[in-house]
């Protein structure tokens, strides 16, 4: 759940650039970017430390 979340919040972070590098018409300005690209990379370790945590819990160490 929180690796979607982390992929769809960078891909609008990645539209945002994108329009902003080829049609000049970017829908958020540089705080916007910063705290989507900000959330992206927390849901990304939040997911990835779950993740740790099932496996850890899995193999029981």
């Amino acid at each position: 759940m929180y690796l979607a979340a982390s992929i769809v919040v960078f891909a609008i972070y990645f539209a945002n650039v994108a329009l902003g590098a080829f049609a000049n018409s970017a829908f958020l300005g540089d705080v916007g970017e910063m705290l989507v690209l900000f959330a992206a990379s927390i849901l990304f370790v939040v997911a990835i430390l779950k993740r740790e945590a099932d496996r850890n819990a899995k193999d029981g160490s």
